[in-house]
């Protein structure tokens, strides 16, 4: 129960009053008897006196007895917070500052401690709190002002605003501290202003041609020795040199700043520093068994073929609400579902890298997932399966692949433009990429000259002899110029050579490459790059 203590104000229109109707020994009485009263009440709400309290309060509001009520400084709070304040001057510049203050301090000692840090008249300053203008006897704790953080404002008037003058600033902050004091209608006069006009008899305003006063005038001002330290570039708060932020604002100290030599920290510096040494040898630490942490979990989530989700979670495809750990999150994306809709999504793949199923409005995750995390989700004959169909997309859609022409063989490779034969691994058979069939101990010409004869009466000899012929018909193959079997270019430029003879072909001019004289002889072949112009509207590089 906060401590309370009541004062009689007593009114001189009342007194007056009083003694024209009782005299002067009733009014005595009556003044007793009112500070008695008081005094108890005073008690009672201590104590926490409902009864008494009520009692108390009813006789003086009868008797009209004009009362105050004050809180004791003894039930305020005395801890120190940090409180954050927006300046803002006339040109509407904010600077954000940080003072220690109690939540006790009244707001006119808040604005003499603006004075005294930032040089800023009290007759200038405008405070405002909590979206209110505070009174100057109100206190930071009745404005709500109770912990470090709290946000308070300043805004500063312009002095001709203000209507601020030199005599009338000095008079009102001689007039705020004798209030701070608890002393009002006072003034204070120069030390020795009082002895001379008890000896001389004289007013302070008659001792101003006083020569003593005069000699005092003319001493100068005692020079106090220079704060050393750097000064802050938003608050202009002077710093000791070895801060590395401004004390009030945090602003960090400026990069072209040098601290004196020779210069030696005093015994608070030096322990501020000792603490921030501690401080930071402490956070190293901590970073370091935080890192360490982190590799060991990274290793052992790296061990694991699957990454359990770490928090609960919702499936974002069947909106399954999943336990920590039942869900599985991608290593690429990060993005996490349940594993039977992961599963799901593995089987219904239609390619061979099975992107990751996250999609919403606006974003659809172009991630894949891992061959461990495919493995892992799969039973043996699902992962079997997946791989068949894998590798039979990636045949089927190549254009430079070929499947081993041996019955229910699964062998098949990739082919280059200079390879024309493919021995199979699975089988051992070697196939021909030109004529697209298998043909041990005979040329190509051998193989389709006796193609030719078998057409006649076998039905599979004569359904290869008619896709060779489609093929020469389409323009997918061509009679060589010399020897008139039949080759195809796989890929590559327009030059290819003859498996049987050896002739180099001209692809785009199904003419040879050179003249009678072989190579380098432009009679006779394509006459690509003669002049610098190709030998075909369509040449694809065949010289």
């Amino acid at each position: 129960m906060c401590c309370f203590v009541l004062y009689v104000l007593s009114s001189l229109r009342i007194l007056q009053f009083w003694m024209r109707l009782m005299g002067p020994a009733c009014m005595e009485e009556a003044t007793r008897k009112a500070e008695e009263q008081a005094l108890r009440l005073a008690e009672a709400i201590s104590a926490g006196d409902k009864e008494t309290a009520r009692q108390c309060a009813t006789w003086l509001a009868k008797q009209r007895i004009p009362v105050v009520v004050q809180v004791k400084e003894e039930a305020k709070p005395k801890q120190t917070i940090r409180l954050w304040v927006g300046v803002e001057d006339a040109h509407m510049n904010t600077i954000p500052i940080y003072l220690q203050v109690q939540p006790c301090m009244t707001v006119a000692s808040l604005k003499d401690m603006m004075f005294l840090h930032y040089g800023f008249p009290p007759s200038i300053q405008r405070w405002v709190i909590r979206q209110r203008l505070p009174r100057d006897h109100e206190t930071l704790h009745y404005h709500g002002i109770q912990r470090d953080g709290d946000v308070v404002y300043l805004y500063l008037l312009s002095a001709k605003a203000a209507k601020l003058r030199k005599e009338t600033f000095e008079k009102d902050h001689q007039r705020r501290q004798l209030e701070e004091l608890g002393i009002k209608e006072a003034v204070l006069l120069p030390r020795g202003m009082a002895e001379a006009e008890a000896l001389t008899g004289a007013a302070p305003s008659d001792l101003s041609d006083h020569p003593v006063e005069k000699k005092d005038a003319a001493l100068p001002p005692p020079i106090s020795p220079p704060k050393m330290g750097w000064q802050c570039p938003t608050c202009t708060y002077v710093n000791t040199p070895l801060r590395p932020g401004c004390e009030m604002c945090c602003t960090e100290r400026p990069v072209d700043y040098a601290v004196p030599e020779g210069y030696r920290p005093d015994a608070e510096e030096a322990q501020w520093l000792q603490k921030e040494k501690e401080a930071a040898l402490q956070y190293e630490q901590a970073q370091e068994q935080q890192r360490q942490k982190n590799y060991q979990q990274f290793l052992q989530l790296d061990g694991q073929s699957l990454v359990p989700s770490d928090g609960a979670m919702e499936c974002p495809i069947c909106f399954a609400v999943l336990a920590p750990g039942e869900g599985v999150t991608l290593r690429e994306c990060l993005h996490s579902f349940c594993r039977e809709c992961l599963r799901g999504t593995i089987l219904n793949s239609q390619e061979p890298e099975v992107s990751c199923p996250y999609i919403d409005e606006n974003y659809s995750c172009p991630s894949h997932l891992l061959e461990r995390e495919v493995k892992a989700l799969l039973s043996e004959g699902e992962y079997q399966h997946f791989l068949d169909l894998s590798v039979s997309i990636a045949e089927n859609r190549s254009r430079s692949s070929f499947h081993c022409k041996t019955t229910d063989c699964r062998g098949w490779c990739f082919y280059e433009d200079d390879v024309n034969e493919f021995s199979c691994p699975v089988c051992g058979k070697v196939n021909c990429l030109l004529c697209q069939a298998i043909h041990e101990n005979m040329n190509c010409k051998e193989y389709q000259d006796d193609l030719q004869i078998r057409a006649q009466n076998d039905q599979a000899a004569l359904q290869t002899a008619e896709m060779l012929l489609k093929m020469v018909q389409t323009g997918e193959a061509m009679h060589c110029p010399s020897c008139s079997i039949i080759v195809q270019k796989k890929d590559g430029c327009d030059w290819i050579r003859c498996t049987v003879c050896h002739t180099e072909i001209c692809w785009v001019t199904r003419g040879p490459r050179w003249g009678p004289a072989g190579s380098g002889d432009t009679s006779g072949g394509c006459r690509c790059k003669m002049n610098g112009a190709p030998c075909h509207p369509n040449c694809q590089n065949c010289h």
